[in-house]
């Protein structure tokens, strides 16, 4: 879409009725899929905010249950589906929660996923993101000083998370296992089944 479109499209207002009944449907259903759809189009054409807010407090929501869910059937999330959305959901707010220096919380968000998901490269990559974490480095500092921005991941299931960095990760957490070890102790209590 070109600018024109997106003026278009934001000042549309059978589109935006279109969008608000679809928002609606989708909290009622508590469609996930939908949910992120119509975010990511708010986002898009840069809609009014306390709306936006909105949906993405109810995919939280959504998220939240699904990871619940899993973690009381002790199952992985999975990189498909609403078990991918799910993992996106609670990734950003990660990745939101370290911006504002929330440590904590972003570190049990990160540590919850990591041991959540059915996919060992993505679970590696998190680990980076616990040990940095562990050392309260702004995560500005740590996006500018350990990513590699010219090497972006081309697999479109890693496109929401930060998979590149300018080090080898194998060799950062065998060198870093003490870290992780600790916020494994620290943390524990996240995961364990629910009785």
């Amino acid at each position: 879409m070109n600018k024109d479109d997106l003026n278009e499209a934001r000042t549309n207002p059978d589109f935006l009725i279109y969008l608000e009944a679809a928002m609606q449907n989708s909290i009622k259903n508590q469609n996930i899929e939908m949910m992120y759809e119509i975010l990511d189009t708010m986002l898009v054409l840069d809609l009014e905010e306390e709306k936006t807010n909105k949906i993405y407090d109810e995919i939280l929501k959504v998220a939240s249950k699904n990871l619940e869910e899993k973690l009381e059937k002790n199952e992985l999330l999975k990189l498909e589906n609403s078990d991918f959305l799910t993992i996106r959901a609670f990734y950003e707010l990660a990745i939101e929660k370290w911006s504002n220096s929330d440590f904590e919380l972003a570190k049990a968000l990160f540590f919850t996923l990591a041991n959540g998901i059915n996919d060992e490269f993505l679970k590696k990559n998190m680990e980076v993101l616990l040990v940095n974490l562990s050392k309260e480095l702004d995560f500005e500092d740590f996006y500018e000083e350990f990513v590699d921005k010219d090497e972006l991941e081309s697999k479109e299931e890693y496109g929401y998370f930060i998979t590149s960095f300018n080090f080898d990760v194998d060799d950062f957490l065998k060198n870093h296992q003490e870290f992780l070890q600790k916020e494994y102790e620290n943390l524990k209590h996240l995961i364990e089944k629910r009785k």
